[in-house]
């Protein structure tokens, strides 16, 4: 353990298996869609489309053509990352408390780690700054989902079941609902003589699935600038996230890493900074549909 806390070296294989395990239970696109291990190169993924129909062929028949198209779509790992000053009694705590500072630090990181996957997917931006990232670009379901219903407060189950009709009309597959804490809370509220809809997720609970379909409740579905209040449709298989194994941790002794104007030495601290390379691509937009609030 002691190697990990060197300066450039790497997170060890338990820091790393709990970090990312953290992250699956709290973005809530990790716990909606497929995780694959990226190359820090990146990765091409290939949707393939057969389109049309099979044939019905008589003996000495003639075959016609079927036709198949190939789109890929790459994903490319983002660098994103968090550093902490802590005092540099760290540099001379006994091993257990070293362990320690570091699981605490591994923990707040995972949190930092899941909830930026999901802003930067939904929503394209820099989740430090809030506002849109030039490097995300268009790679981002706000982008890329086109399809939109109309958020209704006092009806969001029809809003679902407008979006559902939406996609099944695109031919794509609904396995999955990412919704925001005033989608649910509007949800919680229908009745029908008097009695809850959707029971499950009265006073704010987070059930895991309603009426059967997969389901996730995070404040990360909506956007200051785009008032998104759920985002349905085939996360199982039109979407894919991923992170290099690698993640580089580094205890700086010196300098202001962090461009807040105060020396490290000048202030008995050391910097704890962590990286981690994160990639998703979107296959299908139209496998998605966005309820958003106008």
């Amino acid at each position: 353990m002691a190697d990990v806390l060197s300066r450039g070296t790497l997170f060890d294989q338990e820091l790393v298996t709990d970090l990312i395990n953290k992250v699956k239970g709290k973005s809530s696109l990790s716990v909606l869609s497929s995780q694959t291990p990226i190359p820090f190169n990146g990765q091409k993924e290939f949707i393939f489309t057969v389109d049309n129909e099979v044939d019905v062929v008589a003996e000495n028949g003639k075959k016609s053509h079927g036709g198949i198209s190939v789109e890929p779509v790459k994903i490319v790992p983002i660098k994103v990352e968090y550093g902490a000053r802590v005092s540099d009694e760290f540099i001379y705590s006994s091993e257990e408390d070293k362990i320690n500072i570091l699981k605490a630090f591994n923990d707040g990181f995972a949190k930092k780690v899941a909830k930026g996957l999901d802003l930067m997917a939904f929503h394209g931006i820099n989740p430090r700054t809030n506002t849109a990232s030039s490097v995300i670009g268009t790679n981002n379901f706000d982008n890329i989902v086109t399809q939109t219903v109309s958020f209704t407060a006092n009806d969001p189950d029809a809003n679902i079941e407008a979006a559902i009709a939406m996609i099944h009309g695109s031919e794509g597959d609904v396995n999955g609902l990412a919704i925001s804490p005033i989608f649910s809370s509007a949800l919680a509220k229908m009745k029908v003589n008097g009695v809850r809809l959707f029971p499950e997720l009265a006073w704010g609970a987070n059930p895991g699935s309603i009426n059967g379909l997969k389901a996730d409740i995070n404040r990360t579905v909506e956007n200051a600038t785009v008032k998104d209040r759920a985002i349905i449709g085939d996360f199982a298989n039109m979407v894919k996230w991923g992170y290099a194994k690698e993640i580089p941790f580094e205890v700086i002794k010196y300098g202001d890493p962090d461009n807040s104007g105060k020396d490290l030495k000048g202030y008995n601290q050391v910097y704890l900074r962590a990286e981690v390379y994160l990639g998703w691509g979107i296959m299908d937009g139209a496998s998605f549909v966005r309820i958003v609030e106008a």
